[in-house]
């Protein structure tokens, strides 16, 4: 098949599994298109992910492992910009000490910590080398730390007191919800620029390493910090940018409409609230998707590409190669932490323990690996397909379950066996999946050019 065709086929086959699974409840389908739309908010959401980890490894050959802490941080954002301030976190008098309490004291431990590790690096750099520099550079570390705590922790304690079955924290801005997209995309920037002044400069196996590592302390500070976002006791109720469907429902002149399409308003406000969502991740993703495109086919992406193929060569031509790393680096981390921002917003919740590395991680990968990396439009592909499949295989495996034990009594050993198993179909079959597409198609379903 040509590959100008491919590609609207391939496209086309992975739209007719969402419209069958909304119009047909059969086999595997549901046969509800809100659970299409459903499946189909975060098929967009995780191709927006997947453009972005596409962008690291298909422009730059960078090995991330780190996405579900800049997806984090971009739930994060949600909290600190869109909730309401919380009473008394940001009091204006001064404590016994004469330092400002609550969330000032916070911001100010914060400030006196950057300046800590600011000043020993000064140190560590202007000094002249001997055992001066490095008594110089560990007691201001030690000393600082000791009054960074000091300040810090007496902003804790105030902040966390108050109100701490519903509050806790510090609140947000109160500002509209989809303000929190962008600031998401730069909170996971600023983390991306940190990681990678420190780490750009090893080999890819470090760099995955310490992107894991980084991702597992964000999430440890998420839950730990209950100042923060409330830490395990989540932050729940957070703004929409979409109607909720109550006010649908008492709104007469919807209801009469829901009465025309033939639903009930129950299921018309679910469905219209879903489609919101859709039209909203779908725009994201057609401008981060034309952004992708036009750096891609730049002389930047050109000189992007030239560093991926062989570093050495674009060294001697006067490239910096640590340097355009670091830039890739944040801009597809930036769009993950946005994607991260829209998936926390959707679910109304941030909850720090669902950040788990198999579906902000792995699952992210097999998408653009499938999909085809270095190339745009087979990482939302891959986004697309695999996804539907993460949702489709579960009740496959009931199927298959069901198909292979019948006739068989209840609690016979290999039913028993089955049905437990039918649970772990989904990684099972993104093992098969991945296996195929790298024996078969090792550079993907819609291979770069």
């Amino acid at each position: 098949m040509k590959t100008s065709m491919r590609t609207p086929l391939l496209f086309v086959a992975v739209a007719a599994l969402f419209i069958l699974e909304g119009s047909t409840n059969w086999w595997i389908f549901s046969g509800s298109w809100t659970a299409a739309l459903g499946i189909l908010n975060m098929a967009l959401l995780s191709a927006i992910m997947a453009l972005g980890v596409n962008m690291q490894w298909g422009y730059a050959g960078l090995f991330n492992t780190g996405i579900m802490g800049f997806a984090a941080l971009g739930g994060l954002a949600t909290v600190l910009v869109g909730t309401q301030p919380t009473a008394g976190a940001f009091p204006w008098e001064l404590g016994a000490d004469g330092l400002p309490q609550g969330g000032w004291r916070i911001l100010m431990g914060l400030a006196f910590g950057a300046l800590t590790i600011a000043a020993a690096i000064f140190a560590q750099r202007r000094l002249p080398k001997g055992r001066m520099r490095g008594l110089s550079t560990l007691a201001i570390i030690v000393v600082g730390f000791f009054v960074y705590r000091w300040i810090f922790d007496g902003g804790v304690e105030l902040v966390e007191k108050i109100n701490p079955a519903t509050s806790g924290n510090i609140g947000g801005l109160g500002l509209p919800i989809i303000v929190s997209w962008p600031v998401g995309g730069l909170f996971a920037a600023a983390a991306a620029w940190v990681i990678g002044k420190t780490a750009l400069g090893l080999r890819s196996d470090y760099l995955a390493i310490a992107t894991l590592g980084i991702a597992e302390i964000i999430i440890a500070v998420l839950k730990n910090e209950d100042w923060l976002a409330r830490g395990v006791k989540n932050i729940i109720g957070l703004p929409r940018p979409v109607a909720y469907e109550v006010n649908l429902q008492a709104d007469p002149a919807f209801v009469e409409r829901a009465a025309n399409w033939g639903l009930d308003p129950a299921t018309a406000s679910t469905i219209w609230v879903k489609l919101s969502y859709s039209v909203l991740f779908a725009a994201v993703l057609i401008v981060v998707m034309v952004g992708a495109q036009l750096a891609l086919n730049s002389p930047w992406g050109r000189m992007m590409r030239a560093i991926r193929d062989n570093e050495t060569a674009a060294e001697a031509m006067g490239k910096n190669v640590t340097r355009r790393h670091l830039h890739i680096f944040i801009i597809g981390s930036a769009v993950c932490g946005i994607a991260g921002a829209m998936a926390t917003t959707m679910d109304g919740v941030l909850n720090p323990g669902a950040y788990q590395p198999l579906r902000y991680t792995f699952l992210i990968w097999v998408m653009v690996i499938v999909g085809g990396s270095g190339n745009n439009w087979g990482a939302v592909l891959g986004g697309f397909l695999i996804w539907w499949l993460w949702n489709a295989v579960e009740p496959l495996g009931i199927w298959l379950s069901n198909i292979l034990t019948v006739g068989l009594p209840d609690g016979n050993w290999f039913k028993t066996s089955m049905q437990d198993a039918a649970a772990h179909f989904r990684l099972f079959t993104m093992g098969i999946i991945l296996l195929v597409v790298l024996r078969f198609s090792p550079r993907g379903l819609i291979p770069e050019k």
